[in-house]
């Protein structure tokens, strides 16, 4: 970039105006200190330095603009030429968006796929019902089997000697689940309650107690309790409790509603993963290492938020699996590969088919999220930032061209069963708002999501004018 010595001229006269008013000098008013002053009080380069700072800053963001250029990353700028009386040159270097090549995107010769809600199913849905309204009763009048819930006490000895962990005064345990050692369980089925037994067992190899593992121990145990799930009956009054349904024929019939409009919103969604699974195939895409190495960096951000959730530190966990963050970064970089190419491959589509989202979509989706998450401080910010806008409407962006394909395909295909949007289903959320954890990840990193690139030049970052 060369600008012209006037540039340069008005440059430094600004300069000089913004050193003379945050600069301190003995003897002047702020804002009074003359540029010879300044300099024998700065050094003989400020008011030079301050000025090319800021021309390189201005000059740069026009260039983008002119030029139509969303940069990846900063410039690494080098400034060429910078005397008073002569032209202002400067290289500034920047990762540029990859070119995306699209295939085929709209000629595939798959559709939907819609489970088959039969009474089957609603069966099913009804026993898992009784299940979970199900009473524990004691057992009378048989011995344990596999689904009991009992109490146990025991005693475990290694070589005749107790062993730490091997005693329990009252252990709880569903017959069959195999909580504890393989083969266990096995051994109490039969017994009733105040009934013992021993027996034999060997700890698996990879036991996690290591001083146990493959080794033998013989245990005692007393059954102290017993109990079996009775699930209730399906009758009036248990209907009752499940809603206003007057009887079992409403109430089947209100499950089956309920599956099928699910399994609609399953063979969308299928739907929609397969067009992208079969652009991002037939597209050409060669993927800026910047751009992969960022969405790691959210992955990770993202994997320490589920273990937090989980109550367990990255530290912790790396520990327990003998791994480090390079480790994990290797094992995040495929699938960061995968889902920098998805972006950039649907950001593309929605060029080709020409999908915009209104700055009025953004904000209201803005002002979904801030109420949504209202305790989340960076979220918050994120979501105003620019970079956050362009996140939202990335989101929006990719959710309209997928949802486009969807319906001009069943357009094509009048004969096929409606697959109507998630969002137009009674009491379904928006299947466009932005996934928070990912949301938070990329506040998180202060991320550019690769599926903006190329949405707004204006929205660059200011970038450091350092002389290379």
């Amino acid at each position: 970039i060369e600008l012209p010595p006037e540039r340069l001229d008005r440059g430094i006269d600004a300069a000089v105006r913004r050193l003379a008013r945050g600069t301190r000098v003995p003897g002047f008013r702020p804002g009074k200190a003359p540029r010879v002053v300044l300099e024998r009080h700065l050094g003989p380069g400020a008011v030079l330095d301050e000025a090319v700072e800021h021309i390189v800053q201005d000059s740069y963001r026009e260039a983008l603009i002119e030029e139509n250029i969303l940069p990846l990353t900063n410039a690494d700028v080098d400034v060429v030429q910078a005397e008073e009386g002569k032209p202002l040159i400067f290289k500034a270097t920047v990762q540029v968006p990859p070119d995306v090549e699209l295939g085929d995107y709209k000629n595939f010769n798959f559709g939907p796929e819609i489970d088959t809600i039969d009474e089957a199913r609603v069966d099913k849905v009804l026993e898992e019902l009784r299940d979970q309204n199900a009473t524990l009763s004691p057992v009378e009048g048989r011995g344990a089997q596999d689904g009991d819930y009992a109490v146990i006490s025991f005693i475990g000895l290694r070589d005749g000697e107790p062993f730490e962990g091997g005693t329990s005064e009252r252990m709880p345990l569903i017959l069959g689940q195999e909580r504890l050692i393989p083969g266990f369980e096995s051994n109490l089925l039969g017994l009733e309650v105040g009934a013992s037994t021993e027996f034999d067992i060997t700890f698996p190899d990879d036991y996690p107690e290591t001083e146990l593992a493959d080794q033998t121990a013989h245990f005692a145990v007393e059954l102290r309790e017993l109990r079996e799930k009775v699930p209730p009956d399906l009758d009036r009054d248990f209907i009752g409790t499940l809603g206003d349904f007057a009887d079992l024929d409403s109430l089947r019939a209100d499950i089956k509603q309920r599956l099928e409009r699910n399994a609609l919103d399953r063979a969308r969604h299928g739907f929609a993963d397969k067009i992208i699974e079969y652009a991002v195939a037939n597209s050409t895409v060669e993927l800026p290492a910047v751009l992969v190495d960022q969405e790691v960096e959210v992955m990770h951000d993202e994997f320490r938020a589920t273990l937090a959730r989980q109550g367990i530190t990255e530290e912790a966990y790396l520990k327990a699996l003998d791994k480090t963050e390079e480790d994990m970064h290797g094992e995040f970089r495929p699938g960061a590969e995968k889902r920098v190419r998805t972006l950039l491959v649907l950001s593309k589509v929605a060029d080709s088919e020409g999908v915009t989202i209104p700055d009025a979509e953004v904000d209201a989706e803005v002002a979904r999220g801030r109420e949504r998450y209202p305790d989340d401080a960076r979220l918050q910010e994120y979501f105003g930032s620019d970079r956050g806008r362009s996140y939202i409407r990335s989101t929006l962006r990719r959710s309209r061209v997928v949802e486009g394909l969807i319906d001009e395909w069943l357009t094509a295909h009048p004969d096929h069963q409606p697959l109507p949007h998630l969002e137009d289903m009674p009491g379904a959320a928006h299947d466009h708002e932005p996934d928070p954890a990912h949301a938070t990840a990329n506040a998180a990193v202060d991320a550019t999501d690769p599926g903006s690139i190329g949405e707004d030049v204006t929205a660059t970052e200011d970038v450091p004018a350092t002389a290379g």
